[in-house]
Formats: structure tokens, C-alpha cells, sequence
């Protein structure tokens, strides 16, 4: 999929009650940047210690205290950018954006407007084979998270923690490019997949280290080229924002009762006001939070504490020097060298560390085979017990030597089920357990003639049904194995029934 061609999907159309609607949205993702300190201070990011824990006296806007800013987050921005194939601007400025909220000591926010640290990228959202959406990315800017507010402990306060406060937080905002609700999920799925495979966001949406802000609009069919051929927004409808939505399936629900909405209002004669909405999994609705701001009603002004971020490209080099394999090339790859369909390689590299193990798996193995063990007996054991590979009891090593087994004949397929339970539950390592416990398959003829001959004398009638009928030579195959404790080599026992049934 490196240089995949593609066929875009087509839009999804609501009908309404009088016409045919088209969905557009825009998604602004914050993505919690993977570090052990926060943006501008020594504070741990540490999720889950006590209350106000890690908080500096930076974080705590403590008079006299001033930012400086953390080099690794800055890295971990541009590897992200390139990453998305982006431009990284060697200039970049950090902005306050004034606005209080109980959870922002400072009264403001640092981050970044006119002058972000990465611009224009893309992102390829593969809808099925050879269909896919371009979504481009606008920008990532670089800025600090605010702290919780918790209102549910007590019925006449409110609390605040500021542990989060001052974590670095990129912002990578999308042009109106996704046309449907499928469409969000996905691009955020494989958004959260890049990100995890650089390593600058673990993607953790239950924690709150990836939130996404959903701008959906709805216009009438046609309307969408013609914003694409003059990128004049007055062709599309007015869009509402969704705010810190964690979950894929609450997405697609936002936005599909968030598209209706907007349709109901527009066909009742009604104007869509541009506003900040929150969603209500529970009652399955969206709510207005507050009208939406514009950025001058942030009063945003170059932060003084700060000089602007300059970067050499050299060092922009070394970073794309030190980049991983990202997911559409170890795809191409595991295509390309171990012969897996587009399903089977999509599965083995939704996550990085399924695709790190089947790749040790599979190397100098066959593809196709070590796929099917990972996929079928691995992945369908670890889903059933609710793990996930990181907790497998099964190493790559143990795999690969039970597939190993299977390849010299020394097991057959039966046996190496077995033996995969007794690795899974016990574990040690395959041949030795092979060993130890006699389970080597029987590849002397001679003993698995015995056998044969034993069970087609004890069987007339049968012998006479598989003679009429020689699919029904299966049946000796099968008594042979069983008779044999599944030892017998499948091969061996086809090839000596067929000739003694003169088939």
C-alpha cells in the first residue's frame, strides 16, 4: 500500500424529508505526546497518581516562574509530522490563548496559532481494497493541556487536579475531507495506529490521551465539489463542533444524530448556528455547551516568556533517520514477502506489537502458515480469554518451533494443536515436549499398513460403500489416525487406503 491506487469512497447521503443530504466533517485530534515530562516543566505525566501530585510550580503558575520548553516533545511533534508526510516548519511561535477555565492556573494557554511546528500532511484512510480516503492534514501544533475538574464527589463542591496540566498535547487538525460516519472512525483508528507505531502517543482514548473534536456540517449533493474546486467554505453548510469524544462507535453516533439534527432545522426553514456541542451517549443526542469562539475571541498574542522555536534541518534529518517501518509499508511488506492477503496483513498490523510478533513468527518460516497460527489458534485463543498479544503465554519462538515441527513432519496438524494447548497452559519448549510425551507422528509405513489392513478387514460392508463410492475413503483415513492415537502421517494413510481399495 506504499503506492496504493485507490478509488475514493462514495459519500454518504441522508435523506431527508424532502431532499438528499450530504455529510461533511472536519476532525481535530488531541493526542497526549508520549514523554516522561510535561511541555514546559520537569513535572511527571505519570496517568493515575494521586491528585495533584505532579504539578510544578510552572504548572502551578506560581508568581516569577517561567516555561522552558521540553526538546524531547518538540522531537516527538516533528516525528509525527514526518510521519504524516507533512511539512515541518523549521520556524515555529507558541501563542497564549486567553480563556479561564477553574483547571488553568495560568488564566491561559500556551500553544500555537500563526505559527505551528508542523503544517500541511496527509492521511490515507483505507476503507477496503482499493478503496480509500485522502484526508489532509492541516497542521499539528504543539500545546499544553489544562487539569480535571471533578464535580461528582461531592454534592455541594467542586474539585480540581492538576496533574494533567501542562502536558504536552498535539493538536492535528483535518481539513473538511471525511464524508460519513464510517469514514471519522476509521481515520481515527488508523490516525491512533500511526501514532502508536512512532511511538509519540500510546493512543490510550479511555485514559484521555487521544480525544478528538468532531466538526460536522451537512450540505446538498454538489455542493462539496464545488468547495473542492474554489476551497470557498460559503459552499458548505454551517458546522457545530463535537467535543472530547473518546470512543470510535460514540463518533459515528455523534455525528449521525448530529447530521439529522442539522437536516431537521434546514428543511424546517431554520438556520444551523455555529456552536460547541457535547454528546450525550446516553440519551444518544448531542447538547449545546456553548457557542462557538472564533479565534479572536481568544485575544491570542505571542507568548513573552518564550522565544520562537528554531530548528536546524539537520537535526529534522535525524529524526527521519531513527523512523520506524509505519503501517502501510510493513503491510506492502507482509504482502510482498510472506505472500498474506490484504485481510490477513491488515489484521497483523492494526497493532505494532502483533506486527512485531508475527514478523519473528514468520521470518524464515511460511508466511501463509505462520499467519494462520498467529490469526486462527492465537489471536481467536487470546480475544476468547480477553487478552491481547503483549499477554500471550505463547512466545514467537514457541510458535515458530511448533510451525517448525509441522514443516520437518515430525507432527501432524492434529498433534500440533495439542501441542499448542499444552505450550499455551504449561509452557516449555515444543520439541522437547514432543519428545518427552511421545507424540512424534508416525511415518513408518510398515506399522501404518498394519493398521490399515486391520480396519478394512474388520470392515467389509464399508469397504464395499467406499468402492462405489470413493469419497467415502475418508472414513478408513479417519479410523486409521484415531486407531493410531493421531500419530499415523495423513499422507501416508491416504496413499496406502487408496491402494488397498484398489482406488
Amino acid at each position: 500500500m506504499l503506492d496504493l491506487t485507490y478509488t475514493a469512497p462514495t459519500p454518504k447521503v441522508i435523506a431527508g424529508a424532502k431532499a438528499d443530504w450530504e455529510l461533511v466533517i472536519g476532525m481535530e485530534i488531541h493526542a497526549q505526546v508520549a514523554s516522561n515530562a510535561k511541555l514546559f516543566s520537569g513535572a511527571s505525566t505519570a496517568f493515575g497518581s494521586e491528585p495533584n501530585s505532579n504539578v510544578s510550580f510552572v504548572d502551578a503558575a506560581m508568581p516569577g516562574m517561567l516555561p522552558v520548553i521540553n526538546e524531547f516533545c518538540v522531537e516527538q511533534a516533528v516525528r509525527t509530522g514526518l510521519g504524516l508526510k507533512a511539512q515541518i516548519n523549521l520556524v515555529s511561535a507558541f501563542d497564549r490563548k486567553n480563556y479561564f477555565y477553574p483547571d488553568l492556573p495560568q488564566g491561559y494557554q500556551i500553544s500555537q496559532l500563526y505559527h505551528p511546528i508542523v503544517g500541511e500532511g496527509e492521511v490515507i484512510v483505507e476503507m477496503a481494497p482499493g478503496v480509500a480516503r485522502r484526508v489532509r492534514i492541516e497542521r499539528i501544533h504543539l500545546e499544553q493541556d489544562a487539569g480535571k475538574s471533578i464535580h461528582d464527589m461531592d454534592p455541594a463542591l467542586s474539585f480540581v487536579d492538576f496533574n494533567r496540566t501542562g502536558v504536552a498535547l498535539m493538536e492535528i487538525v483535518s481539513r473538511p475531507d471525511i464524508r460519513g460516519p464510517e469514514e471519522a472512525a476509521a481515520y481515527v483508528t488508523k490516525l491512533r495506529q500511526i501514532l502508536r507505531y512512532l511511538g509519540t502517543c500510546d493512543g490510550n482514548m479511555q485514559n484521555g490521551n487521544l480525544r478528538a473534536d468532531v466538526n460536522v456540517s451537512v450540505c446538498r449533493p454538489g455542493q462539496y465539489e464545488k468547495y473542492q474546486e474554489t476551497q470557498d467554505f460559503s459552499h458548505l453548510g454551517t458546522r457545530c463542533e463535537i467535543k472530547n469524544m473518546n470512543s470510535m462507535r460514540f463518533i459515528q453516533q455523534a455525528i449521525e444524530y448530529e447530521a439529522r439534527r442539522q437536516i431537521a432545522i434546514l428543511e424546517d426553514g431554520g438556520s444551523v448556528h455555529q456552536e460547541t456541542r457535547l454528546y450525550d451517549p446516553d440519551k444518544g443526542e448531542t447538547r449545546s455547551m456553548r457557542s462557538k469562539e472564533e479565534a479572536h475571541d481568544y485575544r491570542y498574542f505571542p507568548d513573552p516568556d518564550l522565544l520562537p522555536l528554531e530548528i536546524e534541518q539537520a537535526w529534522v534529518d535525524g529524526v527521519q533517520a531513527s523512523m520506524p517501518e509505519l503501517p502501510d509499508a510493513k503491510k506492502a511488506r507482509f504482502m510482498a514477502d510472506y505472500g498474506l492477503t490484504d485481510y490477513d496483513a491488515n489484521v497483523l498490523t492494526a497493532e505494532l506489537e502483533s506486527a512485531r510478533y508475527f514478523d519473528e513468527v514468520a521470518k524464515g518460516r511460511d508466511g501463509k502458515t505462520a499467519a494462520n497460527w498467529v490469526i486462527n489458534e492465537l489471536f481467536g485463543r487470546l480475544k476468547k480469554e480477553g487478552h491481547d498479544i503483549t499477554e500471550s503465554p505463547v512466545s514467537a519462538g514457541q510458535l515458530g518451533g511448533i510451525i517448525d515441527l509441522i514443516a520437518t513432519g515430525t507432527i501432524s496438524g492434529k498433534i500440533a494443536k495439542d501441542l499448542f494447548e499444552i505450550v499455551y497452559t504449561e509452557g516449555g519448549e515444543p520439541s522437547a515436549i514432543v519428545e518427552a510425551r511421545g507424540m512424534k507422528q508416525v511415518t513408518d509405513t510398515g506399522a501404518i499398513e498394519k493398521a490399515v489392513d486391520e480396519i478394512i478387514a474388520a470392515n467389509p460392508e464399508q469397504v464395499e460403500k467406499a468402492k462405489a463410492n470413493p469419497k467415502l475413503a475418508g472414513w478408513f483415513v479417519g479410523q486409521v489416525i484415531k486407531a493410531t492415537g493421531g500419530k499415523a502421517n495423513p499422507a501416508a494413510v491416504n496413499a496406502l487406503v487408496a491402494a488397498k481399495l484398489g482406488l
